[in-house]
């Protein structure tokens, strides 16, 4: 059984593009992988909310997929828009990475907590608006690019430290560079944030996707993903919407945490629910509903007019 993986070319894509190739290696599946440029990897110029917060770094993917080109799509899980299209689903997440954010720096010496003022880089909406309500002494910058290039520009001096995701960061084995890990019970994370993603279309033969399922799913983590997803679908967050959202196994049940922050980081709504795992979705579904009526439906209203 041959499968064409389509991914980015990145060399973080291409990791997890590769970390999915060899899982099916294990089950004697052979694989190629074709590569591809998304909007987001093109446009550097602007913000991803002045670019569009669906499919950004997924459409050129998800058309290959339509076209029969390509198999599955790797991407990384908190790329996925809320709603995927018709016709198209995740298929497996692997097992989930440490998913706090973390401050890189030349200078491991920083801290958020210290009190001193510096310069960090980010694109994430979420992250800067977190930043603006815990560290309004830190100034920041917008910061587009794959690692390397956002390791280029903090070379180049456009600032003095990077915010980014920890499964990232030790992907590429930077972990040198690591000043601090952010709490999550601040810094929560982007929702699937650590996860790979395997996407395919609704006309995926079954035995392929029974096999590239068996072999690359990691049903714990497909289950605290699948609160969380539906979090965010209710919500109807994207690239631009600053939603956070975390789900951890205890016993046989879910504790999810999620919320929402607005743009200039001074409200925030912070919940936490919990639930049986087989209740997964509904739990994510119920969280939102309560964000929304604790007035998350007022914050995303000025946060789509500002965008």
């Amino acid at each position: 059984m041959h499968i064409r993986i389509g991914t980015r070319s990145s060399r973080l894509a291409l990791w997890q593009a590769e970390h999915i190739q060899a899982r099916l290696h294990t089950g004697g599946l052979t694989s190629e992988l074709i590569l591809f440029e998304t909007k987001g990897d093109k446009i550097l110029d602007r913000s991803l909310s002045k670019i569009g917060s669906k499919g950004v770094f997924t459409q050129e993917l998800e058309d290959q997929l339509w076209a029969g080109t390509i198999d599955i799509a790797v991407h990384s899980a908190k790329d996925l828009q809320s709603s995927l299209p018709p016709g198209l689903g995740i298929i497996a997440f692997t097992e989930r990475e440490r998913v706090n954010d973390v401050l890189v720096s030349r200078d491991t010496s920083l801290s958020f907590t210290s009190g001193q003022s510096f310069v960090v880089g980010t694109s994430s909406t979420r992250r800067v608006a977190m930043l603006r309500h815990y560290c309004p002494h830190i100034r920041i910058v917008d910061m587009r690019g794959n690692l390397q290039t956002r390791l280029r520009k903090l070379d180049e001096g456009h600032c003095d430290a990077l915010l980014l995701a920890y499964a990232g960061v030790h992907r590429m084995q930077y972990d040198d560079l690591i000043a601090d890990h952010l709490p999550i019970t601040e810094f929560t994370p982007a929702v699937g944030q650590g996860s790979v993603a395997v996407e395919a279309a609704d006309t995926l033969s079954l035995d392929k996707l029974d096999a590239i399922r068996k072999l690359t799913n990691h049903e714990p983590t497909e289950v605290v993903l699948s609160a969380e997803r539906a979090y965010l679908r209710r919500m109807e967050g994207g690239c631009s919407i600053p939603i956070f959202a975390l789900a951890t196994h205890i016993a046989n049940d879910i504790t999810l945490t999620g919320g929402l922050i607005s743009l200039d980081g001074t409200s925030l709504l912070r919940e936490a629910f919990t639930g049986p795992a087989t209740d997964a979705e509904r739990l994510g579904n119920d969280l939102a509903e309560h964000i929304l009526a604790q007035g998350g439906d007022k914050i995303l209203q000025t946060i789509r007019e500002q965008l």
